[in-house]
């Protein structure tokens, strides 16, 4: 019997035939409209009915497979899953995967709605309300209106030391976008591979391969990413953390980051910095500077309004090396027609009247606190844990004894209602890696954390008496 496909590749899009063609069957794979068990047609009869290589074909069907979305067995020909690969269908760069009910939730990337500025946003936002005028309500410039990038640029380099100019400044609709936007510029110079960090963001990852590049993973130590181990690959555009690492929160060490600066000026590359909680810094030592402050002309500058407001207000911003803007400029002009201009005058106003500056001295000290109750709480009832890297952001990493059964502690901890993540959710396949937990504290309120710590404390030590 031939079976057969409904979907359709564009030959004359950036994009390659092989990840057009893997992003529409997991797109219907997800959205049901193959269901478990279906059986497609086999790699020679689509190439056939497609008018494509083969080999465009099996590759996609091998990439499929790999990540769990379809089975092959020899003689039965291919088939969807019975059983979708664990967090099929995300659409959100973090967890938005529905979550057991649980009374405490230490995942990270939960919007803390009780720390958002009510009455500031309020103020600035009816502000900009009674004085705008037609230009404000117009189709914005694509890369933001003048008064935001104005302000962000001055922010940035007071607070960040981020060299940039308001010309070189892109207004996203938060990180997805920007990344989106970054990743069509690279494939319009020829570049269809970005290096990502090992253990990382999963969302991000996914999110790369389905804008048609290719993920690769490398590997993170205790002094951030392995730029020997990067060169290896061949990749000429890095996506990395170096304030913070996610998930392990280690912070890439000065060597690190001139070797970084200098990798991407010998392979004539780029470096994507996401700063995603730059503004929350509690380490006893120094923050760091912006990467970017070593090479305006290499590292592309990220960072948004998902932790110092809210995520909700999809309002993100590139600083971007002049010499890629106006490729980037072109790339969205094709895509969109800017971001929304109410919500980027109400948020230039909040910055220029010092506004943001007083709410962020007021939720620093709250996150400071809420960051030495759990390194307490660990302490005293995770004695055998290690909080790894900087005290940064709103989220810490323990590790583990070795040997630890992560998932059995991660079950363990959700019977007695706390929900929290291993810390091999956030590897890409490769080698497992030493037992941790990622403890996100920013939606907690600071009463719950030693009570949270101490219901995984009591799964731990279940676990160890067998």
């Amino acid at each position: 019997m031939a079976w057969h496909l409904s979907v359709q590749v564009d030959r004359d899009s950036v994009v390659p035939l092989t990840a057009q063609l893997q992003n529409a069957i997991k797109d219907m794979v997800e959205d049901r409209v193959l269901h478990p068990g279906a059986r497609l047609p086999s790699s020679r009869q689509l190439a056939q009915d497609l008018g494509l290589s083969r080999s465009v074909v099996v590759e996609a069907y091998e990439q499929l497979i790999a990540e769990g979305y379809l089975d092959a067995v020899r003689g039965s020909g291919t088939h969807v899953t019975r059983q979708l690969p664990a967090g099929a269908g995300e659409t959100s760069l973090l967890d938005p995967r529905p979550a057991p009910e649980a009374r405490w939730d230490l995942r990270v990337g939960i919007a803390n709605l009780s720390n958002f500025p009510r009455q500031e946003w309020l103020t600035s936002y009816t502000k900009v309300l009674q004085n705008v005028g037609r230009d404000g309500v117009d189709y914005p410039p694509v890369a933001g209106i003048a008064e935001l990038r104005n302000e962000l640029a001055g922010y940035l380099g007071r607070v960040r030391s981020v060299r940039t100019e308001p010309g070189n400044i892109m207004v996203t609709a938060g990180f997805a976008q920007g990344l989106a936007l970054l990743c069509s510029s690279f494939q319009h110079q020829g570049i269809h591979e970005l290096a990502i960090e090992e253990p990382g963001h999963n969302g991000q990852r996914r999110f790369i391969l389905d804008t048609g590049m290719r993920p690769v993973p490398v590997p993170v130590d205790e002094e951030g990413l392995i730029v020997e181990a990067l060169a290896r690959t061949g990749a000429r555009a890095v996506l990395v953390t170096p304030a913070h690492q996610f998930p392990t929160g280690v912070t890439l060490s000065p060597a690190r980051r001139q070797e970084l600066l200098r990798w991407a000026r010998e392979t004539d590359g780029w470096v994507i910095e996401d700063d995603y909680d730059g503004e929350f810094w509690f380490d006893h030592q120094a923050r760091p500077a912006a990467l970017q402050e070593g090479d305006p002309e290499r590292v592309v500058y990220a960072g948004t309004t998902s932790k110092v407001l809210v995520p909700g207000l999809r309002l993100g911003w590139l600083a971007i090396p002049p010499r890629m803007f106006p490729l980037m400029e072109r790339v969205r002009s094709r895509q969109d027609q800017g971001s929304d201009t109410l919500t980027q005058l109400a948020f230039a106003d909040l910055m220029r009247g010092g506004l943001l500056d007083r709410h962020l001295r007021r939720v620093r000290s709250r996150y400071r606190s809420r960051s030495e109750a759990l390194a307490a709480a660990v302490r005293e009832h995770l004695p055998d844990a290690r909080l790894n890297g900087s005290a940064a952001g709103l989220h810490s990493y323990a590790l583990l004894p070795p040997g630890t059964d992560e998932a059995a502690l991660v079950q363990g901890a959700l019977r007695r209602s706390v929900l929290v993540r291993g810390g091999q959710q956030f590897r890409f396949g490769g080698p497992p890696g030493r037992p941790g937990l990622l403890l996100g504290y920013g939606s907690l309120p600071l009463t719950g954390i030693s009570e949270a710590v101490a219901a995984i404390g009591a799964a731990y030590e279940e676990l160890k008496r067998g």
